[in-house]
């Protein structure tokens, strides 16, 4: 019972705030200890992912549709700001995310640090990312929400523009000042939310109460979840204000691509049905259709653009363009059935699109390029590494029995029938364009396969000495793998945890919508 008690009390901060004590202790010790601070990262992170998993074991499933292990204590009181933090069925499979993919990164990087080498400055930046990203998922007030939300800025900047590529510093740049510009809008949205609903703290549940009490004009609410969608829009990103993710992306260090990837593009997504949604259920329901339209676009746009690509690396990218325009289609047809499409999404896009950009960097290190046409034969020359990439494009691209049609099949499943009295024949034509979209999907990985893997090495490589899969790599990535085949044919491991808070959020918009 104490146990209990005191994971109930404490074991959400403990959590979230694990790994930056863990950076301020690295930042004690010398530069020099390479190997000290790899294994106090490491440790950090896997108690951090100990003391997740025990919240995470003993949260009642029975009841997905309530805050468990809720804190909530006076924080900043000249603003009414709250220390708010829970967890619910949303929150969850997010959080598991984050928790098993940065040890998986730091035990990536034990022997792939890249130029210039300083293992401390990393392993502290990952670790202050990681408190941000689990702080996100928690936080249930607002302000706490923002700072957590923009906590994770600066981490990904420097990671970015230190440890990148040729042109670091530009898509460093590029990347901070599109995501604060949308988070300045997206404040903007939060203190207006917060006069307009007349309750007198920024705390989630009470906002959307007070909106709903005070009954705020249809043009206010609509303005408010515009900067909302902005904020959050440009961190999915949904298409037009996806350009900062390539070149992140292809500049960015082998482990930031992989938690842009997994984790840090799940902030905007999660932020929509977090705050946007339940906050704003009637201006909800006349942004989605434009919601879904852009989605739609970005997955056609997503996939004609990878198509294009000659980088490896860059494709990649794009197609997240794309996948996360299903989650965001998922989102936009506000059913229970959407909702649950878009976590799953979340969760299956971060496995899989993390995996493929784990894959980029061992070939980059073996090959010293990632240009497909210079690449070529891997299944020839590093077997193991050959299939592996496969397994992982075949989950992109969806094919069923893997993570990834789980991810897409029920979001174009949903969008047959949207709720919220949503213009059916609109959100059909939306289908039928994202079923389009998996069609290209098969084409660009499968040609990206087929180039890079099959064949004959190219006549530079065909002489050099090329390793296989090294131990580190199959530490990092047999857990991703395992997980990608077992979310594939057992669905409900995301499925049963999301439903009741879905399903809550879904019926809380159309009874505001009917009402």
């Amino acid at each position: 019972m104490d146990n209990n008690q005191f994971l109930t009390d404490w074991g959400l901060t403990l959590m979230v705030f694990l790994p930056l004590a863990g950076a301020l202790v690295m930042l004690l010790i010398p530069r020099a200890e390479e190997t000290t601070h790899k294994v106090v990262a490491l440790a950090v992170a896997l108690a951090t992912a100990g003391i997740g998993g025990a919240v995470i074991a003993d949260f009642d499933y029975g009841a997905t549709d309530t805050l468990q292990f809720t804190v909530d204590e006076s924080w900043i009181e000249v603003i009414n700001a709250r220390y708010a933090i829970g967890i619910d069925g949303l929150a969850v499979p997010l959080i598991a995310l984050t928790l098993l993919v940065v040890p998986l990164c730091i035990i990536y990087s034990w022997n792939h640090f890249p130029e210039p080498r300083n293992p401390k400055a990393f392993l502290v930046l990952l670790l202050v990312l990681h408190t941000g990203m689990l702080g996100t998922f928690v936080a249930q007030d607002l302000i706490l929400f923002f700072v957590f939300f923009e906590v994770v800025l600066l981490p990904m900047y420097f990671l970015i523009g230190v440890w990148g590529g040729e042109q670091r510093q530009y898509a460093a740049i590029k990347f901070f000042l599109f995501t604060l510009f949308g988070s300045a809008l997206m404040l903007v949205s939060f203190l207006a939310l917060y006069f307009v609903a007349d309750v007198d703290s920024f705390v989630m549940s009470d906002l959307a109460r007070g909106v709903a009490e005070a009954g705020v004009d249809h043009r206010t609410q609509m303005l408010i979840f515009g900067g909302m969608f902005l904020g959050f829009g440009i961190k999915v990103p949904i298409f037009p204000f996806h350009t900062w993710l390539p070149d992140a992306h292809t500049q960015a260090p082998t482990v930031g691509s992989v938690i842009l990837a997994a984790v840090l593009l799940k902030l905007g997504t999660y932020g929509f049905v977090r705050v946007a949604l339940p906050i704003l259920p009637e201006a909800a329901a006349d942004w989605a259709p434009w919601i879904g339209l852009l989605a739609v676009i970005g997955i056609i746009y997503g996939a004609l653009a990878c198509l294009a690509q000659t980088d490896m690396k860059r494709l990649i990218a794009f197609s997240s363009v794309a996948h996360m325009g299903f989650t965001m289609l998922g989102i936009s047809t506000l059913t229970d059935f959407g909702l649950n499409a878009a976590v799953m999404g979340m969760v299956a896009h971060g496995l899989i699109t993390g995996m493929l950009f784990f894959l980029t960097g061992s070939v980059k290190e073996r090959w010293h390029t990632l240009e497909i046409r210079r690449l070529g034969g891997i299944l020839v020359k590093a077997p193991r590494l050959g299939w592996v990439l496969g397994f992982s494009a075949m989950a992109s691209l969806g094919l069923p029995g893997l993570a990834g049609f789980w991810g897409e099949f029920p979001a174009i499943l949903a969008a047959y029938e949207p709720g919220a009295d949503l213009s059916q024949t609109t959100f059909r034509v939306y289908m039928v364009v994202a079923a389009i979209g998996t069609v290209f999907a098969a084409g660009y990985l499968l040609w990206l396969y087929q180039r890079t893997a099959f064949g004959t090495p190219t006549e530079e490589f065909e002489h050099e000495e090329i390793h296989d899969v090294l131990p580190s790599e199959w530490i990092a990535w047999v857990p991703m793998l395992v997980l990608i085949l077992a979310i594939g044919i057992f669905p409900n491991i995301v499925f049963r945890v999301s439903d009741g808070q879905m399903t809550a959020v879904a019926q809380s918009i159309a009874a505001a919508v009917g009402g």
